[in-house]
């Protein structure tokens, strides 16, 4: 119904731009993210990066809370819970449990019995409550006046502590999770990173879906979310991000009193990450679909954890990589090679260089549209322009990369809700807040040499994870691509060898 539509607009957590806010390295290249860098260089950049600071306390519990105010002129808060939670803690037989708890968690609590009575009391204060799952995140959060910051925990404590899961629900968000699924199959970006993540993390929670299949849908039941809850939803995994018109002392008091009913299991999200790491696999998935009039392929390798210290080197080789579409019509003046010899040889439909981050690994590479009669020249042209990372980058592209990389930044931390989401996030990935100006320091320590040298860790010789979906019959076999991932040195010595 429209209200329950207006309650809640689901979002998907797109993979590529959310790892801008999060992965950085410093000018020391042995320093984990986790520690901030001795003395963070602040250059040229202005003044309206110096943000008030972000406060973090720790309750007794292991709860976490950071605020961060903005400008006084602010009138509008944004206040949610992280938890470090999502579908790679999942078990087989329950894959999909995250997801279906975020669709529950606003069916109704003890003091809210119904999902109606839910929405009246957010349409009533105007507000606008919200939620996601990623594979290691889940994120509940509220857009509120200043004023009723303390109504929006309130409700933000209720739906987590107090869920009531009716069976009648749980069996009407079936169908509501299934039609999800339809759609999310419609969407070939979503289906081909879907593959993605199952090639390149075979037999591992990582690889799955965050949906879950159809049988795991049908079949989740009131104790796998309680379940879940009771395991996953703990204080020390949990973060609780306000920004905009809030006080920091009294948000800590607030959540003090309110959210009282988690666990305090000290057992971190990193520790049940070494516990069962995921381990890359060079391989592929092929969905061969011949009434398709376009070809999808997303080519990937190896990428970098959240605090990897090549992580922002990586983030400048996406920027250098960026991504075009034919439709903008500005190939040949994109600052992109790739982008510039895709547009001069008509080879491809659109183009987007991907960089994700993980608690432990990453995937980074290209994901592109394309005739299939060219794929052949696409693939091609790819790992050529892989190689040449490796070998030959101009000061002048990696300068365009950094400074796109910054624009693409500042862009997207406008207003509370954004302040709100990168500080919950730093807090779950980093277990601090990162300020923009070391944030921009970093970047700006990354060269050409920098560059390339990151190339060669992370691409030359390096296996591939590839999935594709559509008219296919041209596109090289997994066996070419990683013959192509050798230094151009290498690989012009095979082709003669092999003459």
């Amino acid at each position: 119904m429209a209200a329950a539509a207006a309650f809640r607009s689901k979002r998907k957590l797109l993979p590529y731009l959310h790892r801008f806010l999060h992965s950085t390295t410093t000018t020391s290249p042995n320093r984990f993210l986790r520690h901030a860098s001795p003395v963070p260089r602040a250059a040229d950049h202005s003044p309206f990066l110096r943000l008030p600071a972000a406060r973090v306390s720790t309750l007794p519990t292991g709860l976490r809370v950071v605020t961060q105010a903005c400008p006084p002129a602010t009138r509008m808060a944004s206040v949610g819970v992280w938890v470090d939670a999502g579908s790679r803690f999942e078990l087989p037989g329950t894959n999909g449990t995250a997801h279906f708890l975020e669709h529950m968690a606003f069916k109704g609590t003890a003091r809210r019995p119904t999902a109606h009575a839910l929405e009246v009391e957010i349409e009533d204060m105007g507000a606008r409550l919200n939620a996601y799952t990623s594979r290691e995140q889940t994120t509940f959060f509220a857009d509120v006046q200043g004023r009723d910051v303390p109504a929006a925990l309130d409700v933000l404590s209720d739906i987590l502590q107090h869920p009531r899961f009716p069976q009648q629900a749980i069996q009407r968000e079936r169908g509501v999770i299934l039609r999800e699924m339809e759609e999310v199959q419609g969407m070939m970006e979503e289906v081909i990173f879907d593959h993605l993540h199952a090639a390149a993390f075979r037999d591992h929670p990582l690889g799955d879906t965050i949906l879950g299949p159809k049988e795991n849908i049908e079949s989740i039941s009131k104790k796998d979310l309680q379940q879940y809850i009771s395991t996953h939803y703990t204080c020390p995994r949990m973060v609780i991000s306000a920004a905009g018109a809030v006080n920091h002392d009294e948000v800590v008091d607030q959540v003090r009193e309110l959210f009282t009913g988690f666990s305090t299991d000290p057992t971190t999200a990193d520790q049940l990450v070494e516990a069962n790491p995921a381990i890359f696999t060079g391989s592929e998935v092929r969905v061969e679909n011949e009434e398709m009039p376009l070809a999808h392929l997303a080519i990937a390798f190896k990428g970098s954890s959240w605090t990897d210290p090549s992580s922002i080197p990586l983030m400048v080789i996406q920027s250098i990589l960026g991504s075009w579409n034919r439709s903008i019509g500005v190939g040949n003046c994109s600052g992109s090679a790739l982008a510039r010899g895709i547009s001069n040889g008509g080879l491809a439909e659109s183009l987007m260089a991907f960089n994700t981050n993980y608690r432990d690994t990453g995937l980074f590479g290209i994901y592109t549209t394309a005739r299939p009669d060219a794929l052949y020249d696409l693939s091609r042209l790819i790992m050529e322009e892989f190689r040449r990372l490796a070998s030959s980058v101009s000061e002048t592209e990696v300068a365009r990369a950094r400074n796109q990389l910054k624009s693409a930044l500042l862009l997207h931390i406008d207003g509370s809700t954004a302040v709100s989401e990168n500080n919950g996030r730093q807090m779950l990935t980093y277990g601090r807040i990162m300020p923009f100006l070391e944030l921009f320091a970093r970047i700006d320590a990354v060269d050409c040499a920098a560059v390339t040298e990151t190339a060669k860790e992370f691409i030359v010789d390096k296996d591939i994870a590839l999935a594709a979906v559509g008219p296919l019959s041209n596109l090289p076999e997994l066996s070419w691509f990683r013959s192509h991932t050798c230094s151009h040195d290498e690989f012009t010595a095979r082709i003669f060898s092999n003459s």
